[in-house]
């Protein structure tokens, strides 16, 4: 019998975790799927899971092409589940290919004679929606030649969703259209993107969903995510009447030290669900903007932020409210509003 091995945090589960687990399975005939525990959760990211540990072992556990699933305790960064695997003593060791602790996975796959095989991020094949995603800070630096070592992007997968048939939003609206048709189409737009000369950060946080936190630099790395709640009812856009060409701005001049200063406070803002702590890091943003040439947006009143999306210069504009309220008050007296909601898959 031959025995696999993933391991991950799995906190928020998603599509994009039953594929890896369908294809990971695909490979021998048990698999076995191992999370840190919130106390290891805890040690290296400094957050609580979303759900008890017990809990989410019961759910994984109802998966149908999962045969096992172990908590893990081990304090070693990248390796918290190296003592369970040299109990185990698996024939294969899974990753995805944004894995970042390859070298010590291969020393230890070593130790028992397992193999590490490395399997891309692919789209859930049953996707027909999709979500759009608003950007908060960080923008550019998903650009390879932008890239900042120790910088951030912040954005989150929006709903209403979209599809091949129905379609709500303005289009090159910079809500990243293009990386949810490439879902829906069955493909990973990361690559179609940078060809482009622009990020991978539209399709990495479609194909992800939630409120996502990511490092900056040539591939897409998850940092974090959260599934956005503290954002419902806070959100909304504003079209403001023209579209944008992101590819056709992406030479500007522009004060990247300001976009990744930025980063940093929205970043802090999502691990703390402080939605006062994020829109200060969107408004900083939004005066770098500003310096690039861009027209103020309008002063709706009750927001707390705002900033263009995407590239700028046009599309639509992000807005965040502190209260539910406020926002509601804006949509009657502004009709280029409209509301967003955060999406999460589970």
């Amino acid at each position: 019998m031959k025995k696999v091995f993933v391991s991950g945090c799995y906190d928020i589960l998603h599509a994009g975790h039953l594929q890896f687990f369908e294809e990971a399975r695909a490979l021998g005939d048990y698999l076995i799927v191992s999370f840190a525990s919130a106390e290891v959760l805890w040690h290296h990211k400094r957050r609580k899971p979303s759900i008890p540990d017990a809990h989410k072992q019961a759910l994984l556990k109802g998966l149908r092409m999962i045969d096992e699933v172990v908590i893990t305790h081990g304090h070693k960064e990248g390796l918290d589940f190296e003592d369970e695997f040299l109990r185990i003593r698996p024939d294969f060791l899974i990753v995805t290919e944004d894995d970042k602790y390859g070298g010590l996975k291969r020393e230890l796959c070593a130790r028992v004679g397992a193999r590490y095989t490395i399997l891309p991020k692919t789209p859930p094949k049953f996707d027909t929606e999709a979500p759009l995603r608003v950007d908060f800070a960080g923008g550019w630096l998903d650009v390879p030649r932008f890239a900042r070592p120790g910088g951030f992007v912040v954005n989150c997968a929006i709903s209403p969703l979209v599809s091949l048939r129905e379609w709500s939003y303005e289009k090159q609206a910079g809500l990243g259209g293009s990386g949810a048709w490439a879902l829906l189409n069955g493909r990973d737009g990361v690559d179609s993107e940078i060809d482009l000369g622009v990020g991978w950060q539209d399709p990495a946080v479609i194909r992800e969903t939630g409120l996502c936190v990511w490092r900056s630099g040539p591939k897409p790395m998850l940092d974090f995510k959260h599934n956005g709640d503290f954002l419902s009812g806070r959100m909304a856009i504003y079209w403001t009447g023209t579209q944008h060409d992101t590819p056709g701005v992406a030479n500007h001049p522009r004060d990247y030290d300001r976009i990744a200063e930025s980063a940093g406070i929205a970043r802090q803002g999502v691990l703390l669900a402080d939605i006062g702590k994020l829109a200060d890091g969107v408004n900083l943003y939004h005066a770098t903007q500003l310096d690039e040439g861009m027209e103020p947006l309008p002063d709706i009143p009750g927001s707390i932020a705002r900033k263009y999306c995407g590239g700028g210069y046009g599309g639509y504009a992000l807005y965040l409210f502190a209260e539910p309220a406020a926002r509601e008050a804006a949509m009657a007296g502004t009709k280029e509003l409209r509301p967003v909601e955060p999406f999460c898959r589970v």
